[in-house]
Order: C-alpha cells, then structure tokens, then sequence
C-alpha cells in the first residue's frame, strides 16, 4: 500500500508534478463512475486498504479500512435504489482531489422518496493510485427536509 502525502508539495519537475495529478484525476474519475455503475467491488477496488472514510454530516457514518468499507457498500448501494453522482467539478493539487457533485437517488428505507443534494468529496490519492482517504460533505438537513416532504405527499 502506498503512502499519502499530506504536508507541503515536494518540489519537483512540471512532468512529475503532471503525472502525479492526472494519477489524481484518474483515481477520483475512476470512484465515481465505479459508484454509478453501483458495482461494490469495482467501488472498494478504488480504495486503499487502509481506506478512511469521514462524513461530515451528523448522518453519514464513517468505516475505515476497505474490507469493512466493501461490507457496507451492498446495503448502501440496495437502499439508495438509481444512486447517481452526477460531478460539478473537479479540482486537482497534487495527491488532492475535490469533486463536486450532485447525487440522487431513491431512499428505499424510507419508501423509494426521491432525494436530490449537492455535495463535495475531498480525497487523498496513494502512490497507487487508490483513494486512500475521503471526506465526504453534504446537507444532512436538506436530506430530513425532502424525506419529509416526499412523506407528506404520499400520506
């Protein structure tokens, strides 16, 4: 497994500095579209082993290391039925990535209620080319709000 650089930028030439953020880019490319495909394996083969993975929101649940993140992945994938993260942008420095996106999907726990939020994942890309760290930001209020309001409409 490789190692996260998570100080200062080293010095180094303009082609190691490119090669290292198109790893970046690929890496964060790569986790997206593996979690629209809703492959959970094709999901965890992105990630490092020693995987962390924060929410800032009081309603995510964070998991380190990539076996327990896999374990999770068929219950997430099963209840958030046509998940879709549809990226807004998507900044590169280094071993950095931060990826904007909308998401949405059916909540199927709570009666296939549409939910629809933006949010940002900021990740740490391994010399492997693996995300070895993610902090994944959105609204857990906006998220109360629509279950609710798709809970009114179909009282």
């Amino acid at each position: 497994m490789g190692t996260v650089l998570t100080g200062p930028l080293r010095p180094m030439g303009p082609d190691a500095v490119a090669r290292v953020e198109e790893r970046t880019r690929a890496a964060a490319l790569r986790y997206l579209a593996a979690l629209n495909r809703h492959d959970a394996d094709a999901v965890a083969g992105c990630v490092a082993e020693g995987f962390v993975s924060e929410h800032a929101a009081s309603m995510g649940q964070g998991v380190t290391g990539r076996a327990a993140y896999r374990d999770r992945l068929d219950g997430f994938l099963a209840d958030f039925a046509g998940l879709k993260y549809d990226m807004e942008d998507l900044v590169v420095r280094d071993v950095r990535a931060v990826l904007a996106y909308t998401m949405s999907f059916r909540l199927v726990s709570a009666g296939n209620a549409p939910v629809r939020l933006r949010g940002v994942f900021r990740l740490w890309v391994d010399v492997d080319g693996l995300v070895a760290r993610r902090i994944d930001y959105w609204d857990g209020d906006e998220v109360t709000r629509q279950l609710a309001a798709a809970s009114r409409a179909n009282a």
